[in-house]
């Protein structure tokens, strides 16, 4: 999957119905990982939470259809001595194990490496959740650690693995995996 086939969005107003039925479509999907807004006032309040420093977040939108794919949110975002934040991400059915979730978070963790000079980038992932585990897995994360009963979710403590991606760990990656398909001067999407 190309980062050409996708590009990134600000969560806005104007996608509020597509993004309400998406969350609606896909929630055995997305049942038992994460919570996403499922109704008006849910999803402005996403919106207003998006507003904070501390947070940033972004749509997966198809570029041939415009079609929305899925959300990729960094939060608790710490600059100074940390420059660290936490990665989330979900996708939408029928878009889901195509890639372009993948495509996206490429996307997110070049923004966030880049222009938010973030050194460290942080996913915790519920363990039986394997096709996450596995994009993390596919970007260059490494497995740190176990939290027993870390994050709750659905009225449930979870517990989570935790992976990160270090900047100087993302650019070597990202220097070995470079090919004629995808130059590593490839220009992203503006939005």
């Amino acid at each position: 999957m190309s980062r050409a086939q996708v590009r990134l969005e600000r969560p806005g107003p104007r996608r509020e119905r597509e993004f309400l039925a998406a969350v609606r479509r896909s929630r055995a999907l997305l049942r038992p990982w994460v919570v996403a807004p499922s109704t008006a006032s849910a999803y402005r309040a996403y919106l207003r939470r998006l507003r904070r420093p501390s947070h940033d977040g972004y749509f997966v939108v198809l570029r041939a259809s415009g079609a929305l794919v899925g959300v990729i949110n960094l939060s608790e975002i710490v600059q100074g001595a940390l420059q660290s934040a936490y990665l989330g991400y979900y996708a939408f059915l029928p878009h889901a194990g195509q890639g372009h979730m993948r495509a996206g978070v490429r996307l997110v963790l070049r923004r966030a490496f880049g222009r938010l000079g973030l050194h460290r980038v942080e996913a915790n992932i519920q363990p039986g959740n394997r096709a996450s585990l596995a994009l993390v897995r596919r970007l260059g994360f490494r497995r740190e650690g176990f939290s027993p009963r870390y994050l709750r979710i659905a009225g449930r403590w979870r517990d989570h693995e935790r992976w990160a991606l270090l900047r100087e760990n993302r650019a070597i990656r990202a220097r070995r995996s470079t090919s004629p398909a995808t130059p590593s001067g490839m220009k992203e999407s503006r939005t």
